[in-house]
Parts: C-alpha cells; sequence; structure tokens
C-alpha cells in the first residue's frame, strides 16, 4: 500500500535556494530516515537543487552534477556568498526584460559572482524551475514571472553557503562521483528519469542521461552493494525502476504532483525508494 504524503510531516530544515523540476522536497519526511549516526559522509552524483544535503547537514558531503553553471554557483556562493548577494541584490525583482536580458548574455564573458547570480535569478523566475538549453549549450526556458513567488531571504542563502562548506563539489558524470565513494558514505541518487511512454521533465541539457545510463546505474548498485556502502535511489515507478531495485529493498510512496507545472492539473504517481539498507 503507497504511503500517502503529508505537509504536515515535514520539519523545519535549511531549505535549498533553489527550485528545479522534478525536486523531492516533499519525500523528505521519507528520505532522512536513511540517515544514520553511524554514516561519516553524504554522498549525491545527482545534486540539482540538494534539498535532502540542505535538510540534513551531514558533517562532510560530496555533491556532484554534470550541470557545470549550477556546480559553479555552488562553487561561488560557498566561498563567496556576499559577493554573490551584492550582485544579485542590484538586479530588478520579476522583470521580464531583465530576465530576457540576463537569458541572453554569454557566461563565459561573466564574473564568477555575476555569473552565480545570473543563473540564481534565472531559476527563480523561469517556468517551472526547469534548466534546460539548446544545442548550443545557451539556457532557453520561458520567463514565467509572479507565478515562482519571491526570492528567498539572504539568511537562506547564508545558511546554505555555511552548509556547502562540509561539501566536495564535483562537476561531472555520476561515475566520476561514485568512484571516490566509501564504506561509512550514504549515497542518495535521484537521477533523471527517461521512464518509456511518458513525458517526464527531470534533467534539461542534450545528453545528460538516456536509457543506456540505466544499466549502468545498476551495475554501480550492485558495486556499492558488494563494497557494503549504503545507498537509496528515488525513480518514478516504471520498467526502468523495476531494472534498478530488483533484488533490494524499496519502498512505494503516493506523492501528488502537478502536471506541466500548472497546480490546476494535480495527480498522485508512485516514487520508489530503492535502498540496500
Amino acid at each position: 500500500m503507497p504511503v500517502i504524503y503529508s505537509k504536515a510531516r515535514i520539519e523545519k530544515s535549511c531549505p535549498p535556494f533553489l527550485r528545479w523540476a522534478g525536486s523531492k522536497r516533499k519525500l523528505l519526511p521519507f528520505l532522512k530516515c536513511y540517515w544514520k549516526e553511524d554514516h561519516s559522509r553524504y554522498v549525491e552524483p545527482f545534486a540539482g537543487s540538494a534539498c535532502l544535503f540542505f535538510a540534513l547537514k551531514p558533517p562532510k558531503a560530496i555533491l556532484g552534477d554534470l550541470n557545470r553553471e549550477l556546480i559553479s554557483t555552488y562553487i561561488e556562493l560557498k566561498y563567496r556568498s556576499r559577493a554573490v548577494l551584492k550582485k544579485l541584490g542590484k538586479l530588478p525583482v520579476q522583470s521580464h526584460d531583465i530576465y530576457e536580458h540576463l537569458r541572453s548574455l554569454d557566461t563565459s564573458k561573466l564574473d564568477p559572482q555575476y555569473r552565480a547570480a545570473r543563473f540564481i535569478y534565472l531559476n527563480r523566475f523561469c517556468f517551472n524551475g526547469i534548466y534546460r538549453t539548446n544545442l548550443a549549450g545557451q539556457f532557453n526556458v520561458p520567463y514565467s514571472g509572479n507565478r515562482c513567488g519571491q526570492m528567498p531571504q539572504e539568511e537562506i542563502f547564508i545558511e546554505c553557503s555555511r552548509s556547502l562548506k562540509s561539501a566536495r563539489l564535483v562537476c561531472g558524470d555520476f561515475e566520476t562521483v561514485l568512484r571516490h565513494v566509501k564504506r561509512g558514505d550514504l549515497v542518495y541518487m535521484d537521477p533523471p528519469y527517461v521512464v518509456r511512454g511518458q513525458r517526464v521533465f527531470r534533467e534539461y541539457a542534450p545528453g545528460t542521461f538516456t536509457h543506456a545510463d540505466i544499466a549502468r546505474l545498476r551495475s554501480w548498485l550492485e558495486i556499492l552493494n558488494a563494497n557494503r556502502v549504503d545507498f537509496v535511489v528515488s525513480y518514478a515507478e516504471s520498467d526502468e525502476a523495476d531494472l534498478l531495485r530488483k533484488g533490494f529493498a524499496y519502498e512505494k510512496i503516493a506523492v501528488r504532483r502537478n502536471v506541466a507545472g500548472f497546480a490546476s492539473h494535480r495527480i498522485m504517481t508512485n516514487e520508489l525508494l530503492i535502498s540496500n539498507t
């Protein structure tokens, strides 16, 4: 019987400063249970908004992602949060014209702090927290405006910066991160959904994750298990999830989600939490 998510079960913790399509914030009450006192380090190869990392505030961590802009933003907030916030504070709130201007900029010509501020601004006011680029690598998600809520308070950015001090940040494929894991780690994996026959937005840059990577990820689950490294994977109920969970423990959780990003179109979907613990 699926567990029904209830907002009342969420405990107060450090929220992520980014929006992210497919974020697992609704699963936090369940995911947090996988972290044990004897875990020495938290590892997340598909970081995204890193909502579980910010909720747990582990003493040590590795956060990885293929998205170079994302990792660069985390690095700047980790080491130079005040400079990033100063740049961000100079940008008008919810301005379509500024959004279009920022989106058109060549990021290679921007200083790192302004580049991070640009990423945060576009993330906050784009449609549904989607990160998607064209074949030239240019961010191309449309403006969403006041449907996105306000920019997070400065205190949230500062708290996230403090949490990031404990994290090693890696830009690369999930295997690049998993090669560094060891016994005592908890590895949380929220890979992009590539469910056949369904249109599931999860990762938005060309070539980031395909069906071929599902088999590659499954091989790594076996390696982690053989080396007694604890892991948990979240994935939409599907044939792909069946491949990932074969031989491992799992729980099924029903979560209410918006279809196409609109609150008026809500459905219940099942998520599987697959683990070897």
